[in-house]
């Protein structure tokens, strides 16, 4: 399991890195719960980032017209290894149709993450068992649950460790790189672990104060990386 940390700027991935992060995210968490990194941070944050830890970034929550295929391609040419797409607003077919578009525009070195919400109901997106055949057969890399709403809930309110495991499993069977997400506490992690994603997404808990004003602490992000091998 590799845990990812959400940062806004150089500064945040320079603690995220020093805590001990083995994947740097790059978005903006006042946007959404995937809020759109413009390629100007991606690009800062590369520069900071040690060149041994990728960096992925995220598209926005959704929906996307037509644009998505170029505005995804900016942000994996700009350093990104990983480009998160969110599913939110959005029917399967159309997850579909918009995951194939970027996957074609896309250069090959990049690994595109479909991104659907455990809080699928608020979100208008398809359910998260529903997201690995979904990724499979729009040729992405793999998937990500998150939640849409940030009102205190988290990824465990809304699924149950049974349903999580049959996420992972179908991700593993397909051959999809499988993360989770969603307002995680520090306190959840050894949860998640038990679970075996391939990635566990944070921010708020890595944050000294809330996911939005708060900043990235280097003793949190440590604190994180330990209870998720506890």
């Amino acid at each position: 399991m590799r845990l990812l940390i959400s940062v806004v700027d150089a500064e945040e991935a320079s603690a995220a890195a020093a805590g001990g992060a083995e994947i740097v995210d790059v978005k903006d968490p006042a946007a959404g719960s995937l809020g759109r990194a413009p390629e100007s941070w991606v690009q800062a944050i590369r520069v900071a980032t040690p060149a041994h830890l990728p960096v992925s970034a995220a598209l926005g929550d959704g929906p996307f017209d037509a644009g998505v295929a170029a505005a995804a391609r900016a942000l994996a040419e700009t350093g990104a290894r990983y480009v998160k797409v969110g599913l939110r607003d959005t029917t399967a077919t159309a997850a579909i149709d918009v995951l194939r578009a970027v996957r074609r525009d896309m250069p090959a070195d990049t690994h595109l993450i479909a991104v659907g919400f455990a809080d699928a109901k608020l979100a208008g997106c398809p359910a998260p068992l529903e997201l690995p055949a979904l990724a499979a057969a729009a040729g992405a890399d793999g998937c990500l649950v998150d939640t849409a709403v940030k009102d205190g809930r988290g990824l465990l309110d809304w699924l149950d460790d049974g349903a999580l495991v049959t996420l992972v499993a179908a991700c593993r069977e397909r051959g999809l790189l499988v993360g989770l997400a969603g307002s995680l506490r520090s306190v959840d992690l050894p949860r998640i672990a038990a679970i075996g994603p391939d990635i566990v997404g944070v921010r708020g808990a890595a944050c000294d104060g809330n996911r939005v004003t708060g900043r990235i602490s280097r003793r949190r992000v440590a604190d994180l990386r330990l209870q998720l091998r506890a």
